[in-house]
């Protein structure tokens, strides 16, 4: 067998179309215009590429792209009173503090500052707690865009076993949330899963979110199951240089799963596409109107 390949890039693509569309019509319909600000503290070379993107994307759909960038000595007080005044404008209905903040800054405290509608990125603690109890939230963007994939695949995911292998705040647990909405039945595994093998083993739907380069290997996957490798991990080569690698040891999996999301061009498209997406629903639900079809969870 070898498996159908879930281009994660092409369907970003359709997903930031789908929000340019409604963006464009928000516009044209009601006058609004759907505003994201973006928050970079310090010098990151990552997270400044990061932002950069981000900012792009924001302004190729139509939406407002409003970028503050604060040295990395800026006080917790100072950083606190900038969200205070996003939270309060009315032109900007999606904040994002780009992570991680440095050492002296409160990470929880900060995303805690951060008013609920306006979380696109889903961490606040208030809409873990309403993913956690089926309520309407704003999801991770991660996760989002896992589940958006698996839909599109699959259609129906109802009845099957889904393991996620990672149990972290952004990505394993609301991943599993998502998929306990979707009437799976969820196994979260991790490092340290006894025979972590034989339970991946049972699963239609593998998530492997564990950030060890190719930790997951063929011999792990069941025949024809649907891997999800959510993993971002940069390992040497042999021959000098170095390359990316998911969690899941691609070329073995392919030959035994029904599906699999290459690294790159997998998840990894998705996050930024589900970023702008979670900014549309936010301004949607800000003034009342019909939120935008196939884009939420």
């Amino acid at each position: 067998m070898t498996a159908t390949v879930i281009d994660g890039k092409a369907f970003a693509a359709t997903v930031r179309g789908k929000v340019a569309e409604h963006v464009a019509q928000l516009k044209e319909v009601h006058g609004i215009t759907p505003g994201l600000a973006v928050v970079l503290v310090g010098e990151d070379p990552a997270s400044q590429v990061y932002v950069r993107s981000k900012g792009k994307q924001t302004v190729e759909v139509g939406m407002n792209s409003y970028e503050h960038k604060l040295s990395a000595d800026t006080s917790e007080a100072d950083l606190l009173a900038l969200i205070d005044q996003l939270n309060n404008d009315p032109a900007v209905h999606g904040i994002l503090v780009q992570l991680p903040l440095p050492k002296h800054l409160n990470e929880d405290l900060v995303i805690n500052s951060i008013s609920p509608a306006k979380d696109v990125d889903g961490f606040h603690i208030s809409n873990v707690g309403l993913l956690g109890t089926g309520q309407k939230a704003m999801v991770p963007c991660t996760p989002l865009g896992c589940l958006m994939l698996l839909r599109d695949y699959h259609g129906s995911l109802s009845g099957m076993n889904a393991v996620v292998i990672g149990r972290s705040n952004i990505v394993g647990k609301p991943m599993a949330q998502l998929l306990l909405g979707d009437s799976c039945t969820v196994t979260i595994a991790h490092s340290r899963t006894k025979d972590l093998p034989e339970v991946v083993r049972r699963a239609d739907i593998v998530v492997a979110a564990v950030g060890r380069p190719e930790m997951v290997v063929g011999d792990w996957i069941k025949e024809g199951a649907t891997v999800i490798d959510v993993g971002i991990n940069r390992i040497e080569k042999p021959e000098g240089g170095t390359r990316l690698v998911g969690d899941v040891h691609y070329e073995s999996a392919a030959a035994v799963a029904g599906a699999i999301t290459p690294v790159p061009g997998g998840v990894g498209p998705m996050t930024i596409a589900c970023l702008l997406a979670n900014t549309l629903t936010a301004c949607c639900r800000a003034n009342a109107l019909p939120e935008p079809d196939g884009l939420t969870a």
